[in-house]
């Protein structure tokens, strides 16, 4: 058994019932991944179900070519083929290689519903052209690591047994059993980073150095173990942080350094799969924790927002403005509530589900709300004069901001909660209260009113 087959069998058998899906461009790397796989497959050496995916970029005039090429080597060795075409197109500080990557992933991860274990043919060259180009973005440790072995992503993993194979071992691997495959025009094109490093940096290094490439794999190598001594870490300080899936203690914060501030955020929003800040970023977020209490700073982080309310730091969305939001629903009468009115909230806030039933007990998600007039006009809106209310559960009035004040609701909630009215009468905050002169008793009709996000 060759270098690339002990790699690939020792790999996969850690996860014997995984299905694997094999990312198949026909290169050369690729195609020493395919037939060496087809080997072992079918002298048994793994159990596992597999599946061919090519994916069709549509970015070279040869893409139909490629595909055909794969579809016809997969023939050959009698493993099940999968084509799926993907619609790249260019986006404003972004570059194409890593569009096209994304959209590879996706459609990668499409195939099964269940964990599945996505394999690929980088190698060790691949390793060292990864940390370069880390290097030239100025990462950090995460960044330096380079490619995992074998990486979680989503609900599957991304294995790459071949990072301790040279590219000259899989061109003579490839050679050894007379194999054919693709050349893509776009490899020689030194516009692209990845190119211009494997095309004229690498070889300059390798003149002077020799051995650069195990070097640089070295490096990438204890890069990975520093991040993974951060990780654990960071892990330790969100259990002591952590108040709620996406709110962190600010009194707990304050007690950090910033480098570990920063170590702990990063990792907390890796946890929920986003897109990390920049230094900049973090700087400002820390800087923040020790604004006024009576402050609410909100700090952008790539896609999402950390904002502090009183002792806490929250995680929350870019959210879309929904003040101008309004909707008019019919619900006087029993026989019109009994068709179930469903409400699309915007922005992703979920809907509303007004319905004729018994008398339900009132929870968060599930309100009870006496039936309108004939006469009353009933609409749905998300912003108010302030008018003085009194909830349900308070004994005097007072005005609804006071009152949303001492529920202890943000202030960007605050701006997202339904209000329900009567003609110009407030009824509800929806999710929250209704107010007492529309708290219906037990005999009186009514409609229930339920927030399903």
């Amino acid at each position: 058994m060759t270098i690339i087959e002990s790699a690939l069998v020792s790999a996969i058998n850690k996860h014997p019932k995984t299905p694997l899906v094999i990312a198949y461009s026909g290169g050369v790397d690729s195609q020493v991944l395919l037939h060496a796989l087809a080997k072992l497959k079918h002298a048994k050496k793994f159990p596992n179900i597999l599946t061919v995916c090519h994916v069709n970029h549509g970015l070279s005039e040869n893409a139909t070519t490629w595909q055909n090429f794969a579809e016809q080597a997969c023939q050959k060795l009698n493993l099940p083929f999968v084509a799926c075409q993907v619609n790249v197109q260019p986006q404003a500080q972004h570059s194409l290689e890593a569009l096209a990557r994304e959209a590879r992933y996706q459609a990668l991860q499409s195939l099964y519903d269940e964990q599945t274990l996505i394999i690929t043919g980088h190698h060790r060259d691949d390793q060292a052209e990864t940390f370069l180009l880390a290097l030239k973005r100025g990462a950090g440790l995460k960044g330096l690591s380079a490619m995992a072995a074998e990486a979680r992503q989503g609900k599957d993993i991304f294995m790459r047994p071949l990072l301790k194979v040279s590219r000259a071992e899989i061109v003579h691997y490839a050679k050894e059993q007379q194999l054919d495959w693709v050349e893509d025009e776009s490899n020689s094109d030194t516009r692209f980073d990845r190119n211009f490093i494997r095309q004229t940096i690498m070889p300059l290094l390798s003149e002077r150095w020799p051995s650069i490439v195990q070097t640089i794999n070295r490096s990438s190598s204890h890069c990975l173990e520093g991040q993974l001594l951060l990780n654990e870490m960071a892990e330790q300080d969100l259990a002591n942080c952590q108040l709620s899936e996406q709110c962190l203690s600010v009194i707990e914060l304050s007690k950090f350094s910033a480098a570990r501030f920063n170590n702990l955020v990063r990792y907390f929003l890796a946890q929920h799969n986003y897109l990390m800040p920049s230094t900049e970023q973090l700087a400002q977020v820390y800087q923040q924790l020790l604004a006024n209490e009576d402050k609410n700073p909100a700090v952008k982080v790539a896609n999402n927002y950390l904002r502090r309310y009183k002792d806490a730091l929250y995680l929350t969305a870019d959210f879309i403005g929904v003040t101008d939001w309004q909707k008019t629903i019919y619900l006087s009468d029993k026989q019109t509530v009994a068709m179930a009115n469903e409400i699309e909230l915007p922005d992703g806030l979920g809907k509303l589900t007004f319905s004729n039933n018994q008398f339900v007990e009132v929870s968060n998600s599930c309100q009870q709300i006496a039936l309108p007039t004939k006469e009353q006009k009933v609409t749905l809106r998300f912003c108010h004069d302030n008018p003085t209310c009194l909830p349900d559960y308070r004994n005097h009035s007072r005005s609804l901001k006071k009152v949303l004040q001492e529920l202890n609701i943000p202030p960007w909630q605050r701006k997202r909660i339904p209000f329900l009215y009567y003609n110009d009468l407030l009824v509800a905050a929806i999710g929250h209260f209704v107010c007492q002169t529309f708290s219906p008793n037990e005999n009186e009709s009514s409609i229930t009113v339920t927030w399903t996000t």
